[in-house]
């Protein structure tokens, strides 16, 4: 069966990795929250990297870093493709702001990434200020800037929270 996508052009060569990237490997189709499947998507990678492969938590906000113009472009170049300024499918930057927030955590635990991912979902959604005004900046760099500022709000908030349960001490 082939997959339904929200938009009738032939897709070539960079549409189709713009769309993949974008789309975080499709978890933006999910009909339910596509926002909430990406961010899903996102710790899905980080517990592989970080329980499996051994990284260091604190690696995850350079990954994003490194991923971000990656992001941007991808973003970007998928509203073009759907003619929207900020589509729904697009959840890489709900990944590259989960990283973020994940960063955060001291040390890997399942109720220290869960806690995370609802925080950062949390800022997501609500966008405090100055975080909804980066909405406002062309293309892509306008999709994903917003999430990154909701993710590093997450990762404070992640560190407090933390630190005033006494889950770890800074040392």
């Amino acid at each position: 069966m082939r997959p339904v996508f929200p938009f009738r052009r032939k897709l070539e060569g960079m549409n189709r990795l713009a769309l993949a990237l974008g789309t975080w490997f499709g978890c933006g189709y999910w009909p339910w929250g596509p926002g909430t499947a990406g961010s899903a998507g996102g710790l899905l990678v980080a517990w592989l990297l970080v329980r499996h492969a051994g990284w260091p938590a604190w690696w995850l906000f350079i990954l994003a870093a490194v991923l971000t113009p990656a992001g941007i472009w991808a973003a970007g170049r998928t509203a073009e493709i759907v003619g929207k300024k900020d589509p729904g499918l697009v959840v890489v930057d709900e990944v590259l702001g989960q990283w973020i927030t994940l960063a955060a955590l001291p040390a890997w635990s399942w109720q220290g990434a869960l806690v995370a991912f609802l925080l950062f979902r949390l800022f997501d959604m609500t966008k405090p200020w100055p975080v909804r005004n980066l909405e406002n900046l062309p293309g892509g760099t306008g999709i994903v800037a917003d999430d990154l500022g909701a993710g590093i709000y997450a990762g404070i908030t992640l560190r407090v929270v933390l630190l005033a349960a006494g889950w770890f001490n800074l040392r």
